[in-house]
């Protein structure tokens, strides 16, 4: 791989990881595009990749929320209430994914990591956001008295598992972890702004787990590890350049979606489900 080539993919990253538009989708278009998966071993490694460099949208989340995880880290230790209910709602949020993530995760891969679920799930993640919208965001933000919505610290414990029981639905590739997280804390009543801050933070363990266990798979598995194969170099060039572009996308979004809903990421579903779709049958692009 070369270093302008794991910048492009940082760059994918970055911008997609938080915005609830399935990263997934526009990581495989952008690895075949650039002919990183012409073979076995290469897209074996840029897949581990893909999944490795989500460690940038971490950093990115961790530098512009450290004051919320400290108030979590001082939770913990007893000198925060406030901030010992959000982490432990988060701790709550992470629980299903964690509990389902690791004993599904080859069964996902050989049986939804193809062609038309992928699709699937990016179409009907579009149409389910521009209902939500059409029928929970829009009445929120044309009504003043409800403008306000629910802050994070007084999410229940219950707002918080139903949270992590949706992030659950992302499992299956394309659907989005971001669209699940920012969409089941609209329906348990925060404000779009605190869905999509609570979104960020339960990123922190998900993603981290994820990073985690596929760097655990990719050292330890058969044949040559992703470092062999790409180089370490591009890896670590990948990770810096999501960093920063997903500082940007997350700050663009948490404004986006005060102004405009989620109507707009839908309709932009549905435009990759046809542009993908449409590059699978032509023979430019292939999944699984």
């Amino acid at each position: 791989m070369e270093w302008w080539q794991a910048a492009v993919l940082g760059l994918v990253e970055g911008i997609t990881e938080y915005l609830p538009i399935s990263s997934t989708g526009h990581l495989i278009l952008a690895s075949s595009l650039m002919g990183l998966d012409d073979s076995e071993t290469q897209k074996r490694a840029v897949d581990a990749f893909n999944i490795v460099v989500q460690g940038g949208a971490i950093l990115a989340v961790l530098g512009l929320y450290w004051p919320r995880v400290v108030q979590m880290i001082r939770g913990l230790l007893g000198q925060d209430k406030a901030g010992l209910g959000l982490a432990i709602n988060i701790i709550i949020a992470f629980i299903p994914a964690a509990a389902l993530g690791v004993p599904l995760n080859d069964w996902i891969e050989a049986k939804l990591f193809s062609t038309w679920p992928v699709l699937a799930a990016l179409a009907l993640g579009g149409v389910y956001m521009m209902l939500l919208d059409r029928l929970v965001i829009h009445p929120k933000r044309s009504d003043s008295e409800n403008q306000t919505g629910k802050d994070i610290t007084d999410l229940t414990w219950r707002g918080a598992l139903a949270i992590g029981l949706m992030q659950c639905v992302a499992m299956w590739p394309g659907t989005s972890r971001s669209m699940m997280t920012i969409t089941g804390g609209v329906i348990v009543g925060l404000k779009p702004k605190e869905a999509a801050e609570f979104s960020f933070l339960l990123g922190l363990p998900t993603l981290g787990g994820a990073c985690v266990y596929k760097l655990y798979k990719d050292m330890t598995g058969e044949g040559p590890s992703m470092f062999e194969t790409l180089g370490a170099t591009p890896i670590l060039i990948g990770i810096a350049v999501a960093t920063v572009s997903a500082a940007v996308a997350v700050r663009w979004l948490v404004g986006f979606l005060n102004t405009h809903g989620l109507a707009p990421f839908g309709w932009y579903r549905i435009v990759l489900t046809v542009v993908l779709g449409g590059a699978i049958l032509g023979g430019i692009v292939s999944i699984g």
